[in-house]
């Protein structure tokens, strides 16, 4: 077989690549997932030369029954894919080659810059959609938790020191409203893949009487009336990768949030917290120690965020030196978006997995939350409501807690006669009054609090924004 027949570009060449070469630069080894948007691509295209007569109906027609014959082949897995044949594009070619002799001329009109950028542009619009789906699913799970936990109140951290105490339902309303943030990212990103660069060509679009906007209409890129969406320059159409870096950036970000999430878990299921019992289907055993439950499913969360965050890097740092426009540097833009996205989908389904079997064990966060000093803050606000200056307040309660340290006593024990002491307002008893926690959650009633009213809200609005939308 000549070079002419075994590659687009095979006219300019006497030898054909190496063995070595051939092998060093292949891609469809991993934009074999292209194949079906590929396929899709093709039949608006050629539905698009039909209708500028650059294709007869005869050839149309011909063309796309191949097409559907290949799309089913790639359903069924029952494509071969040839790495001499370098990647998905040249292969299917090859595939409707064999069926039909009118395969010469899909290739009319288009090359593989704009070929490529046309059919990641369809991949991430259904990637994000996918994502999205799988965070709002883990989000409807952590909501259930929370509603199904009303009333425990654990101590809220900071430097993983105890700080104040929160409802677990508000602990748990900050996932979903990470996890939000993220749903937010991808529809962006979903949104800005919504133009078509079909018919830019390689660099400069083409002579031939195409229909930009007509494709664009038949792929589904068009905004909500309906209208055409293309880009406005051939240049920049090609050669553009931040959707790429804007996609990798929305599962870096998704994929850091399950890390944090998981590590608080993982704090939570140790034996020194012991605040959650997570499922057994989540969790291994040791090959050594028979009394070991470990959570592999956080930990291994959290490993997995490092991966995502690392395909992110290798984008950025591929595009930040090259030219414009195409560069063959570029083929490796694939791999780290095809990565970040299968390990995301995993992550959030394992979430949710793990989040969905785990148990509050309520005795244990009760025992914790008993701890006085966690409204030390509170005793502060009293002290401002009693007209003391809240800088005093705070060196007050300071020393009050520094007194209790020493004598071993706990803070809403020591005696009204030693508290008066450091400040005539703790004279009277009525200061202790702080240290109750149901008063305590109902003073932080404003929104964005974790009170009972604040919490209630957010509960309900969330159900709203997950279960009715």
């Amino acid at each position: 077989m000549s070079i002419g027949k075994q590659v687009t570009w095979g006219g300019r060449f006497n030898e054909s690549p190496s063995d070595l070469m051939l092998r060093f630069s292949e891609s469809v080894s991993f934009d074999f997932r292209l194949a079906s948007y590929d396929v899709k691509v093709g039949k608006a295209h050629i539905k698009m030369l039909h209708q500028t007569n650059l294709m007869s109906t005869e050839e149309h027609e011909s063309v796309d029954q191949a097409l559907d014959k290949i799309a089913d082949k790639i359903k069924k897995n029952e494509v071969h894919w040839n790495p001499a044949l370098e990647d998905v594009h040249m292969n299917l070619e090859q595939l409707l080659t064999e069926l039909t002799p009118h395969a010469a001329k899909l290739h009319t009109a288009r090359s593989r810059n704009d070929l490529v950028a046309t059919d990641m542009r369809l991949f991430f619009k259904e990637a994000c959609d996918i994502l999205i789906q799988k965070v709002k699913s883990t989000m409807q799970a952590i909501l259930k938790i929370a509603r199904a936990n009303p009333e425990v109140i654990i101590p809220g951290y900071t430097h993983l020191q105890r700080a104040q105490p929160v409802y677990i339902g508000h602990h748990l309303l900050a996932y979903i409203e990470m996890l939000h943030r993220d749903w937010n990212r991808l529809l962006t990103v979903k949104d800005n893949a919504n133009f078509s660069p079909l018919g830019s060509g390689a660099i400069a679009g083409s002579t031939l009487p195409i229909n930009r906007e007509m494709v664009a209409v038949e792929l589904g890129f068009t905004d909500e009336s309906g209208n055409p969406q293309i880009t406005s320059n051939s240049m920049d159409a090609v050669s553009d990768r931040d959707l790429f870096m804007d996609f990798a950036n929305a599962c870096t970000t998704c994929a850091i949030h399950i890390s944090r999430i998981s590590e608080d878990i993982i704090i939570w299921n140790t034996t020194e917290f012991g605040f959650v019992k997570l499922p057994d289907a989540f969790t291994t055993g040791s090959s050594l120690m028979p009394q070991k439950k470990n959570p592999d499913s956080l930990e291994l969360l959290r490993g997995k965020s490092a991966r995502i965050q690392g395909n992110q890097q290798s984008l950025i740092t591929m595009v930040k030196g090259l030219p414009l426009t195409y560069n063959r540097d570029l083929q490796e833009d694939k791999p780290a978006v095809f990565d970040s996205f299968d390990q995301l989908s995993i992550c959030l389904e394992v979430l949710k997995g793990t989040m969905e079997g785990m148990e509050f064990n309520k005795e244990k966060c009760a025992d914790a939350v008993k701890d006085p000093l966690l409204l030390a803050t509170d005793l502060a606000d009293y002290l401002v409501v009693h007209k003391v200056p809240f800088r005093d307040a705070h060196h007050i309660v300071g020393t009050l807690v520094s007194m209790a340290e020493s004598t071993d006593t706990p803070l809403d024990q020591i005696n009204n006669e030693e508290a008066a002491k450091i400040h005539p307002a703790l004279k009277e008893g009525t200061w202790k009054c702080v240290f109750n926690l149901e008063r305590a959650m109902k003073m932080r009633d404003k929104p964005g609090m974790p009170g009972n009213k604040p919490l209630a809200l957010q509960l309900s609005k969330w159900d709203q924004i997950l279960n009715n939308q």
